[in-house]
């Protein structure tokens, strides 16, 4: 035994060195099976939600007006309203439930979801689509679900001016379209036939794009998107608390913290005895040279 503990004095910093190589390994491997985020761009993100809505995605191309188009001043104004919300409540997972059975009830649909559970209570998101005429009615019933309201935004955004613009320029992409069907009815010729049919493809396309712009504005003004964010923890919420500082909920992170290093402290032991194989050798390797060293 006093051989060992001598070895061990002397080899120290080897074993260190053995260690160390080990908890960066499995620090590296824990950041793999880690969550990863995906970055969407606006674009996708729009063509996205398009595409998942029932409305028809945008095109890249985007054609520029042939001329600029006034503020319109019409009754009749597309707003586009989107509303967020944080909830306190009992259970995350079951108002997840309740939240989409109630889009479903009111004519819209469910768009993402997502629930977190951590050790001490979960944390979701939910994000529905419901018909504009029914907004109120269904933040009513939202608040209801609630042990707190923490915070509730709405934000509206005037499209309408953008909408008569598309149609502005949907207009003369017609018009120039039926001008070249005409000179495609009196040409003659085989090339000319075939450089006119390219250019009303090419119109074609882009009254299309054009078209599904302005459908994707309609979806979205008479639809409102809701999102909710769930947690039976307060300061799990996205906002700022008015008095952040509270023994219970500082208690209630330092036991999180606490389990969060016990459970890692648990994960790198079984990774220092998993890759025993390699360090338990080089040890007695060492331990062999070395005392053989000492005989001789």
């Amino acid at each position: 035994m006093n051989s060992y503990l001598i070895f061990f004095k002397k080899n120290f910093l080897v074993m260190l060195l053995v260690l160390i190589i080990v908890v960066l390994t499995f620090n590296q491997q824990k950041s793999r099976m880690g969550t990863t985020r995906l970055s969407v761009s606006p674009e996708k993100a729009v063509s996205s939600i398009g595409m998942a809505e029932g409305g028809i995605a945008r095109d890249s191309y985007y054609p520029q007006p042939i001329s600029p188009v006034p503020p319109t001043d019409q009754k009749n104004r597309l707003v586009i309203t989107d509303t967020s919300l944080s909830l306190v409540v009992k259970n995350v997972k079951d108002e997840l439930t309740k939240i989409q059975d109630l889009a479903k009830q009111q004519g819209g649909f469910l768009v993402d979801s997502n629930l977190t559970k951590p050790e001490q209570g979960g944390t979701g998101t939910i994000t529905i689509r419901v018909p504009a005429d029914k907004l109120s009615e269904t933040l009513e019933a939202l608040r209801g679900f609630a042990v707190k309201v923490v915070s509730e935004h709405v934000s509206g955004s005037d499209v309408t001016d953008q909408y008569v613009d598309l149609d502005a320029r949907l207009a003369v992409l017609q018009q120039t379209k039926a001008k070249f069907e005409t000179i495609l009815a009196e040409a003659t010729e085989v090339e000319d036939m075939l450089q006119v049919q390219q250019q009303l493809m090419s119109l074609q396309d882009q009254i299309d794009s054009v078209k599904g712009q302005q459908q994707y504005l309609e979806k979205s003004a008479e639809l409102s998107r809701i999102t909710v964010y769930l947690s039976t923890d307060e300061l799990a919420l996205p906002y700022a608390p008015d008095n952040a500082w509270r023994p219970g909920v500082v208690f209630k992170q330092a036991v999180r913290s606490l389990m969060g290093f016990l459970r890692d402290l648990g994960s790198m032991l079984i990774w220092v005895g998993v890759f025993a194989v390699i360090w338990v050798p080089v040890v007695l390797v060492i331990y062999v040279v070395r005392r053989k060293r000492r005989v001789v």
